[in-house]
């Protein structure tokens, strides 16, 4: 007998046993933990996986269809073997019945009428016995993994690398989906072995199947099946497996909280540039960004938090909700990621150094998202307008600009709450075309020249010539990439 486990057809080879193959001889290699008797048709409700269920005959069907149910569930229920009593109360057995034991595996016994069904439980209990003082102290010690985790602060890998080692099992977890549940732990090679009820039994074929709980309901499932000469341990050590990765999933998420909640407050500080550039940049590296690469400021529009967060998972970055904006600082490829959100309207910065002052991509950012949203595109890079781009970055003459052409219509447009500065801008960007502008700004085309003729007398700039043209539309811009304009 294999010194690591029992198995049915070690059970076959027990002369005083006197056990006879009926079907399901691929099964031969199954594990036995118990052997007990059972006149229900339905016992797996009570049932762990991996015993050997002993019968006279009672809890056996009399139709084939029934009979082949009947087997069917003993096997969902992990039982290692079906042992059938000789010459009692067995019914003949139909075709699909023993069909069913060779297609699954199960194998099928024939016990003796001299033999007791006390004798083969006291075979396997004998047996099994020999390996238990190894499960308990697998147990212990896998038991004691909540104190390596408070004491040596194992990572992941190390942690369940570890418990495999211990446990007897290769471990596997996964989301329900059948996605990475914890970073560094492997989903099972095969998803079919997830339940499909919350209450389907803990055994499949060579291992257990076990939810990960967490509020709210199982936030995956535990796969850990046997490994090639291991011990394994037992249900109750996977289940505490469960129970460890549980609380390594609310121990990574609570990390990730805070490490959000320190970016939001990271990316303010940077946004108010109250920063020194060391404070940043180590701020900076502990959240995982690159900062010997470039990176972007980002301004999203029209969706959700937890949306973008889904989106840049995958994706080192800071992010902070400033009303109905969202700013994200990150690596430049992060752009093509939120471009693919439905419905967001989302501008990026020029590329800049990590923890340097973000005054200057604070205006790139806010005016490509301005234009985004005004032309329905999902993302505009700031550098991707070639008149802006010639521009100056000091806030200071770009505000000198602003007044000098623009401030009398920036004050006129605030007293008034009227909209000649759009209007203007709306005309130049449909290259002056008075139908076109009007129809965009759901005005008649008189209004609009009217508009017209009251701007120009505001700035003393007569948009018909093409000196005055040139500076208004660098002065628009200029007040754009300020965030002046509506």
């Amino acid at each position: 007998m294999d010194s690591h486990k029992l198995t049915v057809e070690d059970l076959l080879s027990f002369p005083a046993l006197q056990l006879r193959l009926l079907a399901g001889e691929a099964g031969l290699s199954r594990s036995v933990s118990w052997a007990h008797v059972s006149e229900l048709e339905d016992p797996t409700p009570w049932l762990l996986g991996a015993e050997v269920i002993m019968t006279t005959g009672l809890a056996v069907p009399r139709t084939a269809a029934r009979q082949r149910a009947y087997l069917e569930r003993l096997d969902d229920a992990g039982v290692a073997a079906l042992a059938l009593s000789a010459q009692l109360h067995v019914p003949p057995l139909h075709r699909a019945f023993l069909v069913a034991a060779r297609e699954r595996g199960i194998p099928v016994l024939e016990v003796p009428l001299a033999v007791p069904f006390i004798a083969v439980a006291q075979e396997v209990a004998a047996a099994v016995q020999e390996d238990a003082a190894q499960r308990l102290g697998a147990q212990l010690q896998v038991f004691g993994a909540l104190r390596w985790l408070a004491a040596e602060d194992l990572d992941t890998v190390t942690l369940f690398h570890r418990l495999e080692r211990l446990s007897g099992y290769a471990v596997f977890l996964c989301t329900p989906q059948g996605r990475p549940l914890l970073a560094g732990v492997p989903v099972p090679p095969d998803l079919a072995v997830l339940p499909s009820e919350p209450d389907a039994p803990p055994t499949i074929p060579g291992g257990f199947v076990l939810p990960v709980p967490a509020p709210g309901g199982p936030a995956g499932f535990l796969v850990a099946f046997e490994r090639g000469g291991a011990r394994p341990a037992g249900l109750a050590v996977a289940q505490h497996i469960a129970t460890v990765a549980a609380l390594q999933l609310a121990r990574a998420r609570h990390e990730r909280e805070t490490l959000r909640r320190e970016g939001a407050e990271t990316l303010a500080e940077l946004l108010q540039d109250v920063l020194d550039l060391s404070t940043a940049r180590r701020r900076l590296i502990r959240m995982g960004l690159n900062v010997e690469a470039e990176t972007v400021l980002l301004v999203a529009r029209g969706v959700s938090d937890d949306a973008l967060r889904r989106a840049l998972d995958d994706q080192p970055h800071l992010m902070l909700r400033r009303g109905e904006d969202r700013y994200v600082l990150c690596a430049p490829e992060a752009g093509a990621v939120v471009a693919a959100l439905p419905g967001i309207a989302a501008g990026v910065s020029r590329p800049f150094p990590p923890g340097e002052s973000t005054r200057v991509a604070q205006r790139e950012a806010v005016w490509a998202a301005t234009r985004a949203a005004e032309f329905g595109r999902p993302l505009v890079h700031y550098g991707d307008d070639t008149t802006g781009r010639w521009l100056p970055d000091d806030p200071w003459v770009l505000t000198a600009l602003v007044e000098n052409v623009l401030g009398e219509v920036l004050r006129y447009d605030s007293e008034r709450g009227s909209r000649l500065l759009f209007s203007v801008r709306v005309w130049m960007e449909r290259d002056r075309r008075a139908e076109d502008a009007a129809a965009v700004l759901h005005v008649h085309p008189n209004t609009l020249a009217y508009r017209l003729r009251r701007f120009a007398e505001l700035t003393g700039r007569d948009l018909s010539s093409t000196t005055a043209f040139a500076e208004v539309w660098l002065a628009i811009r200029a007040a754009g990439q300020l965030g002046l304009m509506d």
